[in-house]
């Protein structure tokens, strides 16, 4: 492991790759004790590849049946009320076999809002307190989820229902929004917002900025920016199910840390050059707060090491040092 800045070194994609012990298994084959190299290439191409039309079938599948649960609630058909998804599935950046849909019900009739230091709902005409509440609408919706579902099969967590899988569809997480508004300049930016039943702390989304930018990157890195989330991703799996613990990460953190990557580091001929490029530019800008301070999540509104995220700079670091290890990259 190095301490230090990262240096490309040119050497053949065969020096890096991990030794794995093979069996015998027949006339033939390898025998025993011989050791074969890993090919990273085809393994990050592999990678790379979003999930099959089986798993995206059933992932349409549970979009599908949250907003059939959500039509046939009364009390919801009376509400402006709409389905979306979001998340990596929506950001096409989930991995195989490891893909539950993150869905968000969002109501528009009442919309929780920021105001600018220095200024008053009165400043942005903004009318009285709405009487239909956030309390009310997550019941109602855990109320159409239950009917519909039934009971057994739906959880409600601190911040959204777990719906359970089925052979129908995967897992989904549902939470339900208000929409929110943070006003400046005589406008505002529309997002989402949800409150924690525990502790009612206010948690704000962008997912449509994020969605965008993330096609944005895509576009101009050639689609490899959401190519090498998926690796990543796929690699931090394997990592924690080696028991390397610096590897577990959170997936949304992997994707706005690729997202934070020059494009310019995008322009490498093989999937080995691109992965080796992203993982020495962050493990170089993520050495201290400063180098990475103002880093965003994807939808570029949020900073990403902020104090009130659950992840560090530190944490980050840690992961792309242990992947580039991992993987044996020199340099």
């Amino acid at each position: 492991m190095l301490c230090g800045q990262r240096i490309e070194v040119p050497h053949l994609i065969l020096n890096s790759l991990m030794i794995v012990r093979c069996r015998n298994t027949g006339s033939g084959d390898t025998e025993r004790g011989m050791t074969m190299p890993r090919d990273w290439e085809a393994q990050f191409r592999d990678w790379a590849k979003p999930p099959g039309k089986t798993e995206e079938d059933r992932c349409n599948n549970a979009v599908s049946a949250i907003r059939n649960a959500i039509k046939a609630s009364e009390k919801l058909r009376a509400r402006g009320v709409s389905v979306f998804a979001h998340g990596s599935y929506r950001n096409n950046t989930n991995v195989r076999k490891d893909s539950d849909v993150d869905i968000g019900i969002l109501c528009t009739d009442t919309f929780f809002f920021h105001l600018p230091e220095g200024t008053t709902r009165e400043t942005f005409r903004i009318g009285p307190a709405a009487t239909y509440n956030y309390n009310q609408f997550k019941n109602e919706v855990e109320e159409a989820l239950v009917n519909y579902f039934g009971r057994s099969a739906v959880k409600r967590g601190n911040k959204a229902f777990d719906v359970h899988e089925t052979n129908y569809h995967v897992e989904a997480d549902v939470a339900a929004f208000f929409e929110h508004r943070r006003y400046r300049d005589g406008m505002y930016l529309e997002g989402v917002e949800l409150r924690t039943d525990k502790e009612d702390i206010r948690i704000i989304n962008w997912p449509e900025q994020h969605h965008e930018n993330g096609v944005g990157k895509n576009n101009a890195t050639g689609t490899r920016f959401k190519s090498i989330v998926r690796v990543l991703k796929a690699l931090s799996n394997e990592m924690t199910g080696q028991g390397v613990g610096a590897a577990d990460v959170p997936g949304f953190l992997i994707e706005c840390l690729v997202w934070n990557v020059p494009n310019s580091e995008f322009q490498n001929s093989t999937y080995w050059a691109e992965v080796r490029a992203a993982l020495r530019s962050l493990f170089n800008n993520t050495r201290s707060h400063e180098d990475c301070k103002e880093w965003r999540e994807v939808s570029d509104l949020v900073y990403l090491f902020h104090s009130d995220q659950k992840w560090t700079w530190q944490q980050a670091h840690a992961f792309t040092s242990a992947a580039w290890d991992y993987i044996g990259f020199e340099g």
